[in-house]
């Protein structure tokens, strides 16, 4: 009988170890085929770079607002998110997040507010300009279409504009310009 129990925990021993060696092979065999795949870091991929122009303090100016705003753009994450953290007029404050993807090799983006607003984009970018688009509801309950755009005017001067179309882009409304001074240091 004890020679059985023995026996039986030996091959139950040899199985498990031939189920550890069969995986660890399987994951070393499989690793080199993920590693060639990855891309290089966010700070050495130029993709990434492409909207480092926004980077910095901004003053940020607009039509009908009381003052001036503040933005903030900086990177987190390794350097592959590109974060503006905006402050404006009335206690209102948001927060716009992009992000290069090396899986679908597209940006996406991200608005939300202290109003509790959120919208979800997908757009280019290229040095210098950025143009995101991406659906809403209106407050009726009707598809709103929004498109963002981040044009570099000079090293010191950016601009953003945030458009709304009720008929899927064929005409669009102006909801936001302004207009980013870069803070001197």
């Amino acid at each position: 009988m004890k020679q059985d129990i023995v026996v039986l925990i030996s091959r139950r021993f040899r199985n498990l170890l031939f189920l550890v060696g069969m995986a660890t092979g399987f994951v070393l065999a499989v690793q080199p085929i993920f590693a060639s795949a990855d891309p290089a870091p966010c700070s050495a991929n130029s993709a990434n770079r492409q909207f480092d122009f926004w980077l910095g303090d901004w003053t940020v100016t607009y039509p009908g607002a009381a003052a001036p705003s503040t933005s903030k753009v900086y990177l987190e994450l390794d350097q592959c998110l590109l974060v503006e953290s905006w402050s404006g007029g009335g206690n209102h404050a948001g927060k716009n997040m992009f992000a290069y993807s090396f899986d679908d090799k597209s940006w996406h983006g991200m608005f939300a507010d202290n109003l509790g607003r959120v919208h979800v984009f997908e757009g280019k970018v290229a040095p210098g300009s950025a143009e995101f688009l991406g659906p809403s509801r209106g407050p009726n309950g009707q598809a709103v279409l929004n498109r963002i755009r981040v044009v570099q005017i000079n090293p010191e001067t950016v601009q953003q504009t945030w458009e709304k179309s009720s008929d899927n882009g064929a005409s669009w409304n102006m909801e936001f310009r302004g207009e980013y001074s870069r803070n001197s240091h």
